[in-house]
C-alpha cells in the first residue's frame, strides 16, 4: 500500500535528533525521501550539548532503513547562503521539495525578562525565528510540483505566555505571524502553511543535565521523574511528557493530502496546555 506521502521529498531542519529525527523517520515510513540538515555542534548561549554529525548520520541511516533516500548536510539555519547551497545540492539529488518542516530550534535558560542577557535574546531570535524564515526562503524556489505543505514548528509558548521565557515565547509567537503571512502569500500556488505547537516533548531539549538542574536546583542529581510534577502543571491531560512520535503524527497529517484544505492554522499538540485555565 502506498504511503500517505509516497514519492514526495521533505526538507527538515534540526534533523539530527529529537523531534527532527522523529519527523524524518515518520515521513520516510510513509514514503517520503528526506533532506535533513542540522548544525551538528554546540551553540553559544545554550546550556545543553548540541547534536553531532554522528547523530545526523544516524538519522540518515534510519531513513534508509525505512526504504527511502536521505541527503544530509551540516549547516546552521542562521547562515542563509550555506543553507541555500545545501538545499540546492540535495534537490539536485532527490528532486523538487514537496514538504518543509522548519523544526530547528533551541530552548533557553529561564530568567526574568529584564535579566535576560542580550546575547541570549539575540541567539534565540536568530535561530527560532530568522532560521525559520531562512528555511522557507531556501526551499520555496524548489517547490515546483504544483503545491506543497510547509509546517513551521512553534510551541505551546507560541500561543500563550510563559513566565521567565520571554525570549523563547517571543520568537515562537512571531513564528505564528510568519506562518499567517506565508499562508496568505502562497495559497494561490496551492502551498499550504501551518504551524504546530508542541507541549513538553521528551527530547534532548529538556532531557539534559542543565535543564534538570535549572528546574530542580534543590536536588543534587535530578531525574526526569523529578521534573514531572513541575512540567506536568503546564498540561491539562495528566501526562507531564509527550513522546516525539505524537508530534510527528501531526506533521504527517499536515503534510498529507488529508489536510489539503488546511492552511493558516495553528495546531497544538500540547495535552491541552494552551486551553488550560
Amino acid at each position: 500500500m502506498a504511503g500517505r506521502v509516497a514519492g514526495k521529498v521533505a526538507f527538515i531542519t534540526g534533523a539530527a535528533r529529537g523531534q527532527g529525527r522523529e519527523h524524518a523517520v515518520r515521513l520516510a515510513e510513509e514514503g517520503a525521501d528526506i533532506i535533513g540538515v542540522d548544525i551538528c555542534e554546540d551553540i553559544d548561549n545554550v546550556g545543553y550539548p548540541g547534536p553531532t554529525e554522528a547523530d545526523l548520520a544516524d538519522t540518515a541511516a534510519l531513513v534508509e532503513k525505512a526504504g527511502r533516500r536521505a541527503a544530509t548536510a551540516k549547516v546552521d539555519v542562521r547562515d542563509y547562503e550555506a543553507l541555500r547551497a545545501a538545499v540546492d545540492r540535495a534537490v539536485s539529488e532527490l528532486g523538487a521539495i514537496d514538504i518543509v518542516v522548519a523544526n530547528a530550534g533551541i530552548s533557553g535558560d529561564p530568567a526574568p525578562a529584564a535579566q535576560l542577557k542580550p546575547a541570549a535574546w539575540q541567539t534565540m531570535l536568530d535561530i527560532n525565528l530568522t532560521g525559520v524564515w531562512h528555511t522557507v526562503r531556501a526551499a520555496l524556489p524548489h517547490m515546483t510540483n504544483g503545491g506543497g505543505s510547509i509546517i513551521l514548528v512553534s510551541s505551546m509558548l507560541g500561543l500563550r505566555g510563559g513566565g521567565y521565557m520571554a525570549h523563547y515565547a517571543s520568537a515562537k509567537h512571531a513564528v505564528v505571524g510568519l506562518m499567517n503571512s506565508l499562508a496568505n502569500e502562497l495559497a494561490p500556488q496551492w502551498i499550504r502553511v501551518n504551524s504546530i505547537h508542541p507541549g513538553n516533548i521528551r527530547t534532548p531539549m529538556i532531557d539534559n543535565d542543565h535543564f534538570r538542574h535549572t528546574l530542580r536546583p534543590d536536588l543534587k542529581d535530578p531525574t526526569m521523574d523529578d521534573l514531572a510534577p513541575v512540567l506536568g502543571n503546564f498540561h491539562m491531560l495528566p501526562e507531564p511528557f509527550i513522546e516525539p512520535r505524537a508530534v510527528s503524527d501531526a506533521v504527517l497529517f499536515l503534510a498529507s493530502d488529508e489536510a489539503r484544505y488546511i492552511t493558516g492554522a495553528t495546531l497544538p499538540i500540547d495535552a491541552g496546555a494552551c486551553a488550560k485555565f
